[in-house]
């Protein structure tokens, strides 16, 4: 795949001599193509004990450091979780990048969400100092559509240009919510979310994927972020070869590739990196996907046979 670090476009909020770090951390965070595969560990917060089990949830997912394990030896380029998470966990897996989730809630506020902060920049990089971690990026949600939008706007604005000021870049995840929203996965609002995370400066922002998923409102998405870059939600567990037929036509639309979340940590290790493997192959080696999916499928028809 050919590099694409020649298209980083250095903010002009990251001072000259803060431009050093913001290259190593951009190139730890994208493995120096510019594109992104985040595990998204922070749903422990966000999504409650739902996601971690019950039935077809493989049970180590219960206990948090299942995330760890995963992510210590697989293909992504960090892993997203809140700072209390990284505090408990981050000095025993050192090796993993992270991205720490400044701000959060839970899925029992629905109707008019708001997310609060929970760590600051300053508290975050000391965190990364004395754990010895390497601290890649920082993250906050945003929900426009709800009646504390300007708050979470302000706030996201801030951390924005304190992180560029440390050489960290930033992502957005904005999800339209609200009394007002009828269709989440509408296309117009999900390209509004990213015009939104351009307004404000981010680095990459997370959104849904438009429904239906046509190549047509992938670009539109994609080119409303303008040069934020965009990477869509991995969403509910579903079969792996509709999550390889979508993360493919994503990246042929323009994405810059995906957070993954339940369709990674419900698995057993082997297989959650097993996962991974075939959409590094995707986004970081731009991979056909038949060619991706290779050794994916050799080893699922292997194991059948055995049964």
């Amino acid at each position: 795949m050919p590099k694409l670090l020649s298209q980083l476009v250095y903010p002009a909020d990251v001072p000259k001599y803060r431009r050093t770090i913001y290259n190593t951390n951009w190139c730890l965070l994208t493995k120096n193509t510019g594109r992104l595969l985040l595990l998204a560990g922070d749903q422990r917060l966000e999504h409650l004990n739902n996601d971690f089990f019950g039935p077809g949830i493989d049970s180590a997912d219960n206990n948090p450091e299942h995330l760890f394990q995963i992510a210590v030896h697989a293909p992504i380029g960090a892993l997203a979780i809140h700072y209390g998470l990284a505090s408990r966990y981050g000095y025993n897996y050192r090796q993993v990048n992270y991205v720490i989730k400044l701000n959060g809630k839970t899925n029992l506020i629905s109707d008019d969400p708001d997310s609060h902060l929970l760590a600051t920049i300053d508290q975050t990089i000391e965190l990364s100092k004395e754990a010895g971690f390497h601290l890649v990026g920082v993250g906050y949600s945003i929900y426009p559509g709800s009646r504390y939008e300007p708050r979470m706007l302000a706030e996201a604005s801030q951390i924005i240009i304190e992180a560029h000021d440390n050489g960290l870049p930033v992502i957005l995840w904005i999800y339209p919510r609200g009394g007002k929203i009828k269709n989440e996965d509408d296309v117009s609002l999900i390209a509004g979310a990213a015009g939104v995370a351009v307004s404000l400066g981010a680095d990459f922002v997370k959104v849904r994927a438009p429904k239906p998923l046509t190549m047509k409102n992938i670009h539109r998405v994609v080119e409303a972020a303008g040069l934020t870059k965009v990477i869509f939600a991995g969403g509910a567990n579903t079969s792996h070869d509709k999550l390889w037929h979508d993360v493919s036509l994503e990246l042929k639309g323009g994405s810059a590739g995906l957070a993954v979340g339940r369709n990674i940590h419900q698995y057993s290790v082997e297989e959650a990196r097993e996962r991974l493997q075939v959409l590094a192959a995707l986004i970081y080696e731009n991979k056909t996907l038949a060619q991706a999916t290779t050794v994916f499928n050799k080893k699922r028809h292997a194991k059948n046979n055995l049964k």
